[in-house]
């Protein structure tokens, strides 16, 4: 996350307890400092007020929630925290983190609904039950237009873009016609969902 930040621009402070991974991207960011994020003192020298995002990457409960209520505490508008557990994610937001992730869960969900879905490029979860799928378009859809297909009363599902190659078309219409290749991405409940993640084509229109 801190290499992304950097490379699209933003000025970032790392901090990071471990004098090894400090000096791992001391050259990528705007300044890298080795300090311990639970110690009240050190925390408040760094001037973190002036920063407008916190994240918070402990993995260790205790460690991020004092870390956490340390941020908010120095006037952090907005605070991300990473959880191990719902639990984890539960105490987090009572000491105020704006936001709780929780990355091993949401990428163990990604990962087991790629091996389980023959066409799914990617999935995010938006809500329980809810969610935006990339799927590469079935065989029996090319050569239709999207009014053809009616993917929303046939599926339940609204298609949000299609992804062709480096193109994407954003809001397509009735008329876009889709091309073998493209990539739907869609967004519906899951059950109405798993219809476009399947490989077959038994159901073709």
């Amino acid at each position: 996350m801190v290499r992304a930040l950097a490379g699209m621009g933003y000025e970032v402070l790392a901090v990071d307890e471990d004098e090894g991974r400090v000096q791992c991207v001391a050259d990528l960011v705007t300044h890298a400092v080795q300090a311990d994020a639970t110690d009240d003192a050190a925390m408040r020298s760094l001037g973190l007020r002036n920063f407008d995002v916190a994240v918070v990457g402990i993995g260790a409960l205790e460690a991020s929630v004092l870390a956490t209520a340390i941020l908010k505490e120095l006037g952090v508008k907005y605070v991300v925290a990473k959880a191990t557990s719902e639990l984890h994610g539960k105490v987090l937001e009572r000491v105020g983190a704006d936001q709780v992730v929780f990355p091993e869960r949401d990428m163990g969900t990604r990962v087991a609904h790629n091996l389980v879905s023959g066409n799914l490029v990617d999935y995010l979860e938006l809500a329980p039950g809810v969610s935006i799928i990339e799927a590469v378009a079935r065989k029996s859809f090319v050569g239709k237009s999207l009014g053809e297909l009616a993917l929303r009363s046939r599926y339940g599902v609204n298609v949000l873009a299609i992804r062709r190659g480096e193109a994407i078309n954003l809001g397509p219409g009735a008329d876009d016609v889709i091309q073998e290749g493209d990539i739907l991405v869609a967004m519906g409940r899951d059950p109405d969902l798993e219809a476009l993640e399947v490989s077959g084509d038994e159901d073709a229109p």
